[in-house]
C-alpha cells in the first residue's frame, strides 16, 4: 500500500521516498531504479563535470517516470550554463548555496524547485525564491551539511513552511521506522543517500558499499580533512560526514598542517582514490550507516522502507488506542 503525502501529489510519485543526488554515486541507473520503484530518483550534478551530466541525462531522455537533478548550488555558480541541461527534469534541487540566481530560470521551464536548507535563514531565502519543496537536512546525514540535528531541524522548517510547501527529512533516515518518523514530525516524506548508496545499482565501489554495511553506529565524523585532502574549500558552515579510516586518524587535529601540505596530501589522496584505497580516499556516509547490513536493488530498499513504516504508523496507532 502506498504512503500517500503532499510530497507524493506534487512529485507525482507513488512512494515519499527520494534518492539524494550523490555527486558520482546517484547516477543514471539507481536514478532509475528508484524511480521505477515509485519513489523519486535524483540525479546528482556534483561539481559540475560537463560532460557527464550530458551523458547522463541523455541516458535519461525518454524516460518515463519523474526524476530530478541535483547541484552544489555554490558550485553551480562558477558554470551556471551547466542549468541548461537539467531542465528537462521533473525537479532541479538546489543544496549548500543561494538559490536566487537559478530559481527564475527553473521556475520559467516549468520544473520545480526543490531547496536543501539547514537552518530557518536558508528555509525563508528558499521560500523567498519560490521553493516548491524543502529538504531539511539535519547534521546525521552522509557528505556535507551543517550542525542541527534531524529531530530539531525538520519540525522547525515544517512549523516555519506552515504548509505552503512540503518538507522532506534528511539525515540518519535508513528504514521504515525512520520514515514513519519523519512523517509523525510532519515531514511529507525523506530524502535518503547512504541507505541508497549500498544498493546494487548505485556507481560506488563494492568495497565502499561493504564499508559501509560493516559500520557501527558511531563510526563516522564530520569535518574538514577529507575537502582539505582534495584542495576543496567548502564555505561555511558546511562540512563533510564520512566514515572513518586511517587518513582520517592522521589528520583529523592537524588540519592547519594538512593546509600546509596540501599538494603533498592531495597528491597522496587522488593516487589513492584512483587506487580504490578505502584507507586513504573517503566513503561519505551518513550516521545511518550503523543500521545498513546489505545491499540489495534500490526497488527492494524502497519497497522493505513502506511496509515497514506502514506497520510501524499502524503499530503505533493500535498502541494508542488500546491505552486509550
Amino acid at each position: 500500500m502506498p504512503v500517500s503525502t503532499e510530497l507524493t501529489a506534487r512529485l507525482g510519485i507513488q512512494h515519499p521516498i527520494l534518492l539524494g543526488p550523490m555527486d558520482t554515486i546517484s547516477g543514471t541507473r539507481l536514478v532509475r531504479a528508484v524511480s521505477e520503484a515509485g519513489g523519486f530518483g535524483i540525479l546528482g550534478g556534483g561539481y559540475g563535470d560537463r560532460d557527464r551530466l550530458v551523458a547522463d541525462t541523455a541516458k535519461l531522455k525518454g524516460f518515463d517516470r519523474p526524476f530530478g537533478i541535483g547541484f552544489i548550488t555554490w558550485s553551480l555558480a562558477k558554470q551556471p550554463e551547466l542549468l541548461d541541461i537539467a531542465l528537462r527534469a521533473r525537479a532541479v534541487m538546489l543544496s549548500f548555496g543561494d538559490p536566487a540566481p537559478f530559481a527564475p530560470d527553473i521556475k520559467a521551464a516549468g520544473a520545480l524547485l526543490i531547496c536543501q536548507v539547514q537552518d530557518e535563514d536558508m528555509a525563508r531565502q528558499a521560500l523567498d525564491c519560490g521553493a516548491d519543496i524543502l529538504i531539511a537536512q539535519g547534521s546525521e546525514a552522509g557528505g556535507h551539511g551543517a550542525s542541527r540535528t534531524t529531530i530539531d531541524i525538520v519540525p522547525a522548517t515544517v512549523d516555519l513552511a506552515a504548509g505552503r510547501v512540503p518538507v522532506v527529512a534528511a539525515g540518519g533516515i535508513a528504514d521504515g521506522r525512520g520514515l514513519a518518523a519523519m512523517l509523525m514530525l510532519g515531514a511529507s516524506g525523506v530524502l535518503m543517500g547512504t541507505r541508497f548508496y549500498a544498493s546494487i545499482e548505485a556507481d560506488g565501489a563494492e568495497q565502499a558499499k561493504q564499508l559501509i554495511c560493516a559500520a557501527k553506529s558511531g563510526e563516522t565524523v564530520r569535518g574538514v580533512v577529507f575537502d582539505w585532502s582534495r584542495k576543496l574549500m567548502w564555505p561555511a558552515p558546511f562540512t563533510a560526514r564520512s566514515l572513518i579510516n586511517d587518513h582520517l586518524h592522521r589528520w583529523n587535529g592537524r588540519e592547519i598542517e594538512l593546509m600546509q601540505r596540501a599538494d603533498e596530501v592531495a597528491m597522496e589522496y587522488a593516487a589513492a582514490k584512483a587506487a580504490g584505497n578505502f584507507d586513504v580516499a573517503a566513503v561519505f556516509a551518513g550516521e545511518s550507516a550503523g543500521l545498513i547490513h546489505d545491499i540489495p536493488p534500490a526497488a527492494e530498499i524502497v519497497g522493505r522502507i513502506v511496509a515497514e513504516a506502514e506497520q510501524s504508523l499502524l503499530g503505533r496507532r493500535n498502541s494508542l488506542s488500546s491505552v486509550a
